[in-house]
């Protein structure tokens, strides 16, 4: 290569990661509460983001009007460049949009087997295990178990499940999926050191494969592990959206995360 084609190329700019999900001037107002108010941000592919802040800085309810459990007040959600906001939740979800929930929202009476078969498309109930498909299905499903260590578990009640399994289960539900997004809800909150390790590297794993995902997540020891950006909510406002270094250092922020504020 010669000089004038290698600063050419050192002077090109790197090209951003495509955006899966576009949030703009998002609105969530219940009476004269403003849960999130003028939020404005991208999810791009391959990208980690967590989102921080203090309780009721209106983390979980960004995550309820992406999936649509609830419906926005005002501004707009386009994934992949299309208007999803007003969709049901299982359209959204079928668009490649998965997430896991604080209070999990297993089918307690049914196995771990047959919670992980309820996300897969189409059709995908616990008697579905029959017909063209049935091989390949049962091999996912398998093969989602081995990887969450639930493979001894497949014929047990969700119920019935340690915490961490039900966790998992969560998880693997998720995985079965096939979601290019997951949208995580605290996942490795009370996890035990062991299992907070296998879940550290199952995230990282499939974020190496080509997930994107958008974590809420207290853990300061994961913030930092793993997220590629942070973005700090406070009262329903994005106060900052950048590199980790940046909004962790920044003191303002450390105190209001901290509840010491001004």
């Amino acid at each position: 290569m010669t000089a004038s084609a290698a600063t050419n190329a050192a002077a090109r700019p790197v090209e951003a990661p495509e955006v899966l999900l576009e949030i703009r001037n998002l609105e969530k107002h219940f009476g004269g509460v403003h849960a999130v108010s003028n939020v404005s941000m991208d999810l791009r592919a391959g990208i980690v983001t967590t989102l921080v802040g203090p309780n009721g800085a209106g983390k979980t309810t960004l995550f309820n009007l992406i999936t649509g459990h609830l419906v926005r007040s005002g501004g707009s959600l386009r994934w992949l460049g299309r208007d999803i906001a007003g969709m049901k939740p299982y359209r959204i979800a079928r668009l490649g949009i998965a997430r896991t929930f604080q209070d999990l929202r297993l089918f307690n009476d049914m196995t771990v087997e047959e919670n992980i078969l309820t996300v897969m498309e189409p059709g995908a109930l616990p008697f579905s295990l029959s017909g063209p498909s049935a091989r390949e299905k049962r091999a996912k499903v398998e093969h989602v178990m081995e990887r969450t260590d639930l493979i001894d578990k497949a014929h047990v009640r969700a119920i019935d499940l340690a915490y961490a399994e039900r966790k998992f289960l969560s998880l693997a539900r998720i995985m079965a999926a096939d979601a290019r997004l997951w949208l995580l809800d605290e996942p490795a909150s009370g996890l035990d050191p062991n299992s907070y390790e296998t879940f550290l590297r199952l995230l990282r794993e499939e974020v190496a494969a080509g997930v994107t995902v958008c974590i809420i997540e207290h853990n300061l020891d994961i913030v930092v592990g793993i997220s590629d950006r942070i973005a700090f909510l406070d009262r329903g406002r994005l106060l900052a959206d950048g590199e980790p270094k940046s909004v962790l250092e920044n003191p303002e922020l450390t105190a209001i995360y901290f509840g010491d504020r001004a």
